[in-house]
């Protein structure tokens, strides 16, 4: 497979996974309860439109804030690897207080940027996703093919997630809420494997940077 296409399918998949649009699926019901359909539509799309350019600004200027904060690449994984297991977690073991992502908000406040947008669209683990993925851009070969890429399967999952609240309503008289539980639990377990994956790698990267580790898994 053309590793662009890689690339986007990766990206797409990975933040739908973390998204998790079935999960916010009854958050935003609960959010939007006594507000009208066109209300509901209209904060869908501002939420959706918000968390688009938060992954953009993250996208386009992650690497100049590593090198602000002189934060080493494999470090970013290996924290965002930790925030998406206890997210995935989170997702396949709810607790009742919560956890990470609000449920309630004041009556009639605009939820559309937060909670909506960050945390529970773009919330740690798209940032860790998304800054994990600025050194393989930077190192690849076709540096605007790779940024192609990503912004495509950004806005591709974004659009998904915005198809989902507006439907939220069908979609949850469809499948139910079992049935939203149950695949909530399915993507936390995956979400999770990602984290474990992204802590792996980035260790490896880490040891490799200090001459500890010479080839082996991860070597590029």
């Amino acid at each position: 497979m053309d590793p662009h296409v890689s690339l986007f399918v990766g990206m797409f998949t990975t933040l739908l996974a973390i998204i998790n649009p079935l999960e916010a699926i009854p958050v935003f019901l609960g959010l939007m309860k006594g507000r009208d359909a066109a209300e509901q539509r209209r904060t869908a799309i501002k939420a959706c439109t918000y968390a688009v350019l938060l992954m953009f600004f993250f996208l386009f200027f992650g690497n100049l804030l590593l090198r602000l904060f002189e934060v080493p690449m494999s470090m970013i994984r290996v924290v965002g690897g930790v925030i998406l297991m206890r997210i995935g977690f989170e997702l396949f073991a709810p607790s009742d207080s919560g956890g990470m992502i609000p449920k309630s908000n004041k009556p009639g406040e605009d939820v559309s940027f937060i909670p909506m947008a960050m945390p529970i669209m773009f919330g740690p683990g798209a940032i860790a996703t998304v800054m994990g993925l600025t050194s393989t851009i930077k190192d690849s070969d076709r540096i605007v093919l790779s940024f192609l890429a990503v912004a495509l399967a950004i806005i591709g999952a974004m659009f998904v997630t915005c198809l989902s609240l507006i439907y939220s309503k069908a979609i949850l008289q469809k499948i139910g809420p079992q049935g939203i539980d149950a695949a909530t639990r399915i993507v936390g377990f995956f979400v999770a494997s990602m984290g474990v994956g992204m802590i792996c790698h980035g260790i490896v990267e880490f040891l490799q940077s200090y001459g500890l580790l010479h080839g082996g898994i991860g070597a590029h």
